[in-house]
């Protein structure tokens, strides 16, 4: 081998690295451009996607004015009136059936308190004394009113009889309602005289 077979082995060796370098660098350049352009398509697909899921979500599902429009209001006073009338209206000799009329209307920690206050209070002395009350609301009013709950001022009229005062005592009051929406149905969890 002479110097100039060196030589030339040289260039050839210097040209075949040029050449096998700058072959790669065009595929890489193109793969990330192609890469870059996938990503941003993707990246746009998956914001409008979750755009399109939102918008169907708070228009179609959620819809919050729906949930306090005058319709819901309505739903939310009937459901306060019922509750009321049936918490307060019982007779000695449907005691148990009344009850369990109220707590259908009732909710939470309220429930609890009505049911012992019921069992402890109202029971014995309505079999004892003969008591019977009966409840009617005057008038109504949605005082809050929100996706899941409500409050609610109610006016009463409730009458009472017993063995001791057979021709009744008449009563007129107000009362905050408190509702919470509990699987679609509006339930009574406070009651709170005004």
């Amino acid at each position: 081998m002479t110097a100039n077979d060196t030589d030339v082995v040289t260039d050839v060796d210097e040209k075949s690295t040029d050449t096998a370098e700058s072959k790669p660098a065009k595929p890489s350049a193109r793969r990330r451009a192609v890469v870059g352009r996938i990503g941003a398509v993707v990246l746009a697909v998956a914001l409008l996607a979750s755009g399109g899921a939102t918008a169907w979500l708070y228009f179609g599902q959620y819809r919050a004015d729906r949930q306090t429009d005058g319709a819901a209001a309505n739903v939310a006073l009937d459901a306060a009136k019922a509750g009321t009338v049936a918490m307060l209206s019982y007779s000695p000799e449907s005691l148990d059936k009344d009850f369990a009329n109220a707590k259908s209307h009732l909710t939470g920690d309220f429930l609890s308190y009505y049911t012992n206050f019921t069992q402890q209070i109202v029971t014995p002395a309505a079999k004892q004394k003969a008591v019977k009350t009966s409840a009617a609301v005057v008038r109504a009013a949605v005082s809050e009113m929100h996706p899941d709950s409500a409050l609610v001022l109610v006016f009463i009229n409730q009458n009472t009889t017993s063995k001791e005062n057979p021709d009744g005592a008449f009563a007129a009051s107000a009362v905050k309602v408190g509702l919470k929406r509990i699987n679609g149905t509006w339930l009574i969890s406070s009651f709170d005289p005004v």
